[in-house]
């Protein structure tokens, strides 16, 4: 259960929020769970979660070690941090950033190189649901980026299903959409990897709310959730977290 607070929340916000979340979850063994802040608010997340089984992850990263890119931040920084995951091309760095395949891949296989673990976002837009070419998309974003990894490396990595559609808008996609999405993506990184995609958990994300789930989370093809708003209240979060 992975939480992606987007643009929210300063030091001090992210400070108390761990005070309130870290009792909520004490006893919480039954799934990973995952916060990721944005960059300033990850030594205060990393303070947080100290002593626990919380993790804290990134919400983008650069692909070199070092270097003058200038606003970029490397694998290695997040590391020091106590970062352990990193989310890969969610859709607002596509739609806002530029984000591309061959991007997402270079920093993929950078996080990987330098030990972290990436949650790769794919998802189709509305028009393109409403197209019936769902599945060409996801078939186009897996393929271009991790269906490109050796399978030992694609072992480690997370894929989260957010149908773009669903992302801040209060929209779910049902519970049987969010399967069958699911499964495509299951067939298609058995067909590149094997035996390797079997152990690769993917993630539904969309409008995630403690009222709708249990009907997602029922669903045998999904493997958990990426929440984003909300993953920005403690109780709330608890919540998704011990549904």
């Amino acid at each position: 259960m992975a939480g992606n607070w987007k643009m929210y929340k300063t030091p001090a916000e992210t400070a108390s929020f761990f005070e309130k979340f870290r009792p909520l979850v004490a006893d919480s063994t039954h799934a990973e769970i995952v916060i990721c802040p944005p960059f300033v608010n990850l030594p205060a997340a990393a303070a947080g979660s100290g002593g626990t089984r919380i993790q804290i992850g990134a919400q983008n990263m650069y692909w070199a070690a070092e270097g003058a890119f200038t606003g970029e931040i490397s694998a290695g920084m997040l590391l020091a941090t106590g970062c352990r995951w990193v989310i890969v091309a969610h859709s607002e760095r596509r739609e806002y950033f530029g984000e591309t395949e061959a991007t997402a891949l270079k920093k993929v296989r950078a996080a990987l190189e330098a030990g972290l673990l990436p949650i790769y976002c794919v998802g189709e837009q509305l028009q393109e649901r409403e197209g019936n070419k769902t599945r060409e998309v996801l078939h186009r974003q897996l393929l271009g980026c991790v269906g490109r990894l050796t399978a030992e490396q694609f072992r480690t990595v997370v894929i989260a299903y957010e149908p773009c559609w669903a992302i801040g808008t209060g929209k779910v996609a049902t519970p049987e959409i969010a399967a069958d999405a699911h499964a495509f993506i299951r067939r298609l990184m058995r067909e590149q990897f094997g035996a390797a995609a079997d152990a690769c958990r993917i993630l539904y994300g969309g409008s995630v709310k403690p009222d709708n789930v249990q009907g997602l989370m029922a669903q045998d093809e999904i493997d958990g959730a990426l929440v984003g708003g909300a993953s920005l209240d403690a109780v709330s979060f608890a919540a998704l977290v011990n549904f």
